[in-house]
């Protein structure tokens, strides 16, 4: 009866294992400016968020974040717009093209299914600063790379 219950014990710690190497296998790296990123509405514990993610992108000296999914609420934010908004000087001709990519695409993003828990003023704040922020980074590529 021992043997049984150690390894029935044994097989389900096993399974268990197997489940979280499985589950941390699929995890995307932590996103570097976290809440602040998705902390949307006015309200000064939100701003402070958000100052403190902006700060957080543009302290990244690796500028991994460049390369991580926008979410509606990361483009109803501003966050990451802003730190492409400051940075854009300093993007490699392949960054830059990241992120003419990503704001180019957040008024598609903002006004699609992602964004429906968005109000109407978030998403077109977002979509006004977005394309501010394509047009800058746009112009910063023609100066510097082959566009």
């Amino acid at each position: 009866m021992l043997d049984r219950l150690s390894r029935t014990a044994l097989q389900l710690v096993l399974f268990a294992a197997a489940i979280t190497i499985a589950a941390c296998g699929n995890e995307l790296p932590p996103e570097i400016g976290g809440k602040g990123l998705h902390c949307v509405d006015d309200s000064a514990h939100c701003i402070a968020q958000r100052s403190t993610a902006l700060a957080d992108l543009n302290n990244d000296k690796s500028r991994g974040w460049i390369r991580q999914p926008a979410q509606a609420s990361a483009y109803a934010s501003g966050v990451r717009l802003f730190a492409y908004k400051q940075k854009k000087r300093e993007l490699t001709c392949e960054e830059l093209n990241v992120a003419r990519k990503e704001a180019d695409a957040g008024p598609a993003v903002l006004r699609g299914p992602d964004g429906k828990h968005l109000t109407t003023t978030q998403i077109a704040r977002g979509v006004m600063l977005a394309q501010e922020v394509g047009r800058e980074l746009t112009t910063e590529a023609k100066k510097r790379c082959k566009v």
